[in-house]
């Protein structure tokens, strides 16, 4: 056995006990019992020389194997029945003996001021020690694309909508699968990740490059819960900055001019109720009239559950709902390219914009406010508010000074 291949393996383990990477540890005890086992007996004395720190490997006898549980003992004596121990010494005289166990689920660590201590109570630890049981993870895959559809399936698809859900996978498909395929998700390395996120960005699809991102982290977050990494290939890597453009309120004239130019058409009360409810797009299609308030689902709720919200009829939109007793709305794309066309200045969501604008100056409650275009309350009020229909209505009363001259709507084909 060569004493200079034991000595370096003993100054790489003291290292990286020093920066506590258990992983090196492991690899290197791993080393450092494989040359063991290369020796005639197994059990060659090592003279090594004294410094400051220094580690090495401990023999266990059989009176002494005898007292370790029968569950510990058959990884031990699979091992080579050899465990490695560090000595530190300060001030030149001071000593004392470190021994850490970090295999098969056992998380281990004694020290004292002699060695035959020491392994005393080593042997004890282990009597009252528990393994960490892993058997849960066992069927969890380890390569990349099998862990992201295994994550998407059982966490992910439960917590997000539909079209979230969708175009999650649209992303994954184009941007990640080609990239890491099946590879053991242990071996993707930040560079890997900085590269695709740079190509994305310098295509000028920074808003992409974040979406990306942000998938690729909670996969990782999922792996380290899964415990197939330890740390986040993502948490050194840059991410580019991304200027998001927020909603733009329609003027009165470009909100008289949008119902004017589609007057005559199905279109035209598909904007009305838009404008005057404050809905998001994809609301669109679940809305109803329900008495005095148009009902839609509340889409950023995202327990499972179906939520509802009711936004009372003000009365800007009472001319264009006259005679109509059922909303029917087209796919939302539709709308955008009209819009477009109309107000090229404007997207469809600033329709929400809007509206909560106005809400705001015509002094209409936060409460109220948030309630009718589907905000979450914050703090306690989330728990506690309750408030009643005739509250709502009330609130939305204030909205009949949203007023301008307005034309009569045609009748619709």
């Amino acid at each position: 056995m060569e004493k200079q291949k034991l000595l370096e393996l003993a100054s790489k383990i003291l290292l990286a006990g020093a920066t506590s990477n258990d992983v090196e540890i492991e690899r290197i005890s791993d080393e450092l019992i494989d040359l063991l086992r290369q020796s005639d007996d197994g059990k060659t004395e090592i003279n090594f020389v004294p410094e400051t720190n220094f580690t090495g490997i401990l023999n266990f006898n059989n009176q002494e194997l005898n007292q370790m549980p029968k569950s510990f003992k058959k990884y031990f004596i699979a091992d080579g029945q050899a465990i490695c121990y560090r000595k530190r010494t300060t001030n030149g005289y001071h000593c004392s003996y470190e021994i850490r166990y970090r295999r098969h689920g056992y998380k281990i660590s004694v020290s004292a001021t002699s060695l035959p201590v020491a392994k005393a109570r080593f042997i004890e630890a282990l009597k009252y020690a528990k393994p960490v049981e892993k058997s849960f993870f066992n069927n969890v895959p380890t390569a990349f694309n099998e862990f992201s559809m295994y994550y998407f399936e059982n966490y992910r698809k439960r917590r997000i909508t539909e079209k979230t859900y969708k175009n999650d996978i649209w992303r994954y498909q184009k941007y990640l699968l080609p990239l890491f395929g099946s590879m053991p998700i242990k071996t993707i390395a930040p560079l890997m990740c900085q590269k695709l996120i740079d190509d994305i960005a310098e295509q000028g699809k920074t808003k992409t490059a974040l979406e990306v991102h942000s998938l690729l982290n909670v996969i990782f977050k999922m792996a380290i819960k899964h415990e197939l990494i330890k740390s986040n290939p993502l948490d050194i890597v840059i991410v580019p900055s991304h200027e998001r453009k927020h909603g733009k309120a329609l003027t009165l004239d470009e909100e008289r001019k949008l119902l004017s130019e589609t007057s005559g058409t199905p279109y035209q009360i598909m904007f009305a109720v838009a404008l005057y409810t404050g809905m998001r797009p994809n609301e669109y299609k679940s809305a109803t009239i329900d008495g005095e308030f148009i009902r839609c689902i509340n889409s950023k709720q995202k327990d499972g559950k179906a939520h509802y919200k009711k936004i009372p009829i003000i009365e800007p939109l009472r001319p264009y709902l006259n005679e109509v007793f059922q909303l029917s709305f087209y796919l939302a794309e539709p709308m955008r390219r009209i819009m477009r066309e109309i107000l090229p200045g404007h997207i469809l969501y600033d329709l929400r914009t809007t509206f909560y604008t106005r809400c705001q100056e015509c002094g209409v409650s936060e409460v109220a406010r948030n309630l009718f275009v589907g905000h979450t309350l914050k703090g306690l009020a989330s728990t506690y508010t309750d408030v009643s229909d005739e509250f709502l209505l009330s609130e939305s009363e204030k909205l009949a000074a949203w007023y301008y001259p307005r034309f009569t709507p045609k009748n619709r084909i």
